[in-house]
This record gives structure tokens, C-alpha cells and sequence, in this order.
């Protein structure tokens, strides 16, 4: 399994918190890369309700990563 920030992007916007099975069909509905589906499905906790996809790929970045002054904008 391996994520990369384009393949992660796809489930953004996925209705979190989300079941592994939720998300993959959120997958195949958005038309995400048949490696975005792959990807979830390697995923061994099949019961379990993920909150968001920093609980699928910690290295998924958020607002804080970003180094620009939003005062400037």
C-alpha cells in the first residue's frame, strides 16, 4: 500500500468519519484511481470508523503544514 498526496486527495472530500467499505464506495462513485481502491482495501480494520484521512495516511498534509502569511492574502 502506498499513498501519494494525489491519490489521497480523492478522498478529501469523502463523508468522514467513514468505514473502510464506505470509502471504498465512495471511491468507485467519485472515479478515483483504481489505486486509491487498492489502496483501501489493504487496510486491515474493516469495522472501524475512520474520522478523517489523517487515520488512513498520517503524512496527509493539513493548513498548519503550509508556511504562508494568510494576513498577506
Amino acid at each position: 500500500m502506498y499513498w501519494t498526496l494525489e491519490l489521497a486527495s480523492y478522498l478529501a472530500d469523502a463523508p468522514w468519519p467513514a468505514t473502510k467499505d464506505e470509502l471504498i464506495d465512495y471511491a468507485i462513485r467519485t472515479g478515483a484511481p483504481l489505486e486509491v481502491v487498492e489502496n483501501l482495501q489493504e487496510i486491515e480494520d474493516a469495522e472501524e470508523n475512520f474520522e478523517t484521512i489523517l487515520e488512513i495516511w498520517p503524512d496527509y498534509p493539513s493548513e498548519e503544514d503550509y508556511l504562508w502569511n494568510e494576513d498577506e492574502y
